[in-house]
């Protein structure tokens, strides 16, 4: 088998409740992972219980293109 052509070096951490900090190659800023009001309702969250931040499932869709 051949060797990998890339491997993605990222760290994922807790911070509070459903919110995640991530460190992403190319970033000197971490990007935070969380819910908002959409997926809030979806798991019978409120909207103020937290900070919204978009969601990874908001982030897959966009690295997908859209």
């Amino acid at each position: 088998m051949a060797d990998a052509a890339y491997v993605s070096r990222i760290s994922v951490e807790p911070v509070k409740g459903k919110i995640q900090r991530a460190r992403l190659p190319a970033t000197e800023k971490p990007v935070f992972f969380g819910g908002h009001s959409e997926i809030g309702e979806h798991y019978g969250d409120s909207a103020e219980d937290e900070k919204p931040y978009p969601s990874t499932l908001d982030y897959l869709v966009a690295a997908a293109g859209g």
